[in-house]
């Protein structure tokens, strides 16, 4: 169902006026680069840039894509409607974020609450060292597959406009990529 309606933008200078060329542009992407970020189809790119009507989810996908919030996709938003859809979006995906982040945390912190309670009780018993590590290093590795196959799924369907939050190593992966990345990337 599309909410932001054709009449409100009949030409780049009417209302509700988006920066998603620019915004694409600042990043040095393509539009099929945009496109495959994003999760949506190349025409669908087209079609914002154009100022065609989208759905809310195109739009945070696009925006998320670009890391900006889904109101500074749009330079002027004049409707009303619009615009407290848009702050209702913003508010909902602070919400599902932060209850996203309070379950990922909780089963964290069960893990390490009960690698205490084994490295205490691994003080009591023979070949204690032997139960620590293999809880710390097998229990490790049970929860990062439970979070990939099951935990990660289940927020994902549960909290649609939340993200899992990438590791330490995965953002510092990212990091060292970016200056890899050149501007050499044709703009459309």
């Amino acid at each position: 169902m599309a909410w932001w309606s054709a009449t409100h933008s009949e030409s780049m200078d009417g209302m509700n006026t988006t920066r998603i060329i620019e915004l694409r542009q600042s990043q040095g992407w393509t539009q099929e680069r945009l496109a495959t970020e994003s999760g949506v189809g190349l025409r669908t790119v087209q079609r914002l840039e154009a100022g065609q009507d989208a759905s809310l989810e195109t739009l945070s996908l696009v925006a998320d894509a670009l890391k900006v919030p889904v109101r500074e996709l749009f330079s002027v938003i004049e409707d009303e409607g619009l615009s407290m859809r848009v702050d209702s979006l913003e508010d909902r995906t602070v919400e599902q974020q932060t209850a996203r982040d309070r379950i990922s945390t909780a089963w964290r912190w069960l893990y390490v609450g009960v690698g205490i309670i084994c490295t205490l009780v691994a003080f009591t018993v023979p070949y204690g060292v032997v139960l620590v590590l293999s809880y710390w290093v097998g229990g490790f590795l049970i929860l990062r597959a439970l979070r990939r196959i099951v935990i990660e799924p289940r927020l994902d369907a549960a909290y649609p406009l939340s993200k899992e939050r990438p590791t330490r190593r995965e953002r510092r992966r990212a990091e060292a990529q970016r200056p890899a990345e050149t501007p050499a990337e044709s703009t459309v």
